[in-house]
């Protein structure tokens, strides 16, 4: 949670806005995460289109998260907007860091227990939207927010939003190069293959705090699957369901293993500490008025 800038709005829709949940400029993300409280003091989630983001195209992709139900992403309840002012979709509030954010509180890193778990339940997350016939299309280190019910995927959409297919995508603001699958950089149909080169990406930022590690930086568990994942050629990436099928869960952290619900994952006590003081940061936030401001 940070504090808001001068160019951030104060209030969206009907919410007024509290704080940031994100950094100035997370890792690749093509959206900006703000926490918002209603009229009846309900706290939720807004997401917002970076300025440098097609308007439309967000909102569409906004617009198709709201209609489904997948375990592990991050649930769309509201999609707004219009002609005066930028699309936006609101989720249930938790207290929740993005991936690089919780690199950050712990220091670098994080342990090769948790990277293992996390590798699970992302890989099982993928899997199930694959079977629905669903591509995300926007897997990222930014968009992995950890919470303690476990990882929630953001970002649904971002390559389908940042440029129609047949048109090159590499180098467009708010895409992270390094978890873009080459043929979708070259602007090809984003599908499950893509998501497996984007989860490779994402477990060697977890793992090594890059998300194109050389091979011997990865820990033993991960060369080989990572690998895999990031073959150039999507033909030779596995399928989300083959990878990581029997995670070992930690002696103090229930694993779930039915995919009805996300996947609680162990986490490090500094992202545990980070996270409860946010979930108090938000209790006992006021909502902001500059006098300089103008509600927007």
């Amino acid at each position: 949670m940070e504090a808001l800038h001068r160019d951030d709005p104060l209030r969206v829709g009907a919410y007024s806005v509290l704080a940031r949940l994100d950094a100035e400029a997370e890792l690749g993300s093509p959206e900006r995460l703000f926490i918002v409280r209603g009229g009846d003091g309900d706290t939720l989630i807004a997401r917002l289109p970076r300025p440098d983001t097609d308007p439309t195209r967000w909102a569409i992709e906004a617009e198709g998260a709201r209609r489904l139900s997948v375990p592990g992403f991050l649930g769309v309840r509201e999609v707004g907007g219009g002609p005066a002012e930028l699309p936006w979709c609101t989720a249930p509030y938790v207290p929740a860091l993005p991936l690089p954010a919780a690199l950050r509180a712990h220091g670098g890193p994080l342990p090769g227990p948790v990277v293992r778990a996390l590798a699970a339940a992302l890989a099982r997350t993928l899997a199930t939207a694959h079977a629905q016939g669903v591509t995300h299309a926007g897997l990222s280190p930014a968009a992995v927010l950890l919470t303690a019910d476990g990882p929630r995927l953001s970002c649904f959409g971002a390559v389908r939003a940042a440029a129609p297919d047949g048109e090159h995508r590499s180098g467009l603001p708010g895409l992270d190069s390094g978890s873009l699958a080459p043929e979708q950089a070259a602007g090809g149909r984003p599908r499950p293959p893509g998501d497996v080169y984007a989860l490779g990406a994402v477990l060697s930022y977890a793992a090594t705090g890059h998300t194109v590690p050389e091979r011997d930086e990865l820990p033993g568990f991960l060369r080989e699957p990572v690998t895999a994942c990031l073959s150039r050629d999507s033909a030779r990436r596995p399928q989300a369901q083959q990878l990581f099928p029997h995670p070992e869960p930690a002696a103090h952290a229930a694993t779930v293993l039915d995919t009805a619900t996300p996947s609680p994952i162990p986490l490090p006590a500094s992202v545990v500490v980070a996270l409860a003081h946010q979930s108090a940061q938000v209790l006992a936030a006021e909502l902001p008025v500059p006098a300089h401001r103008i509600d927007r």
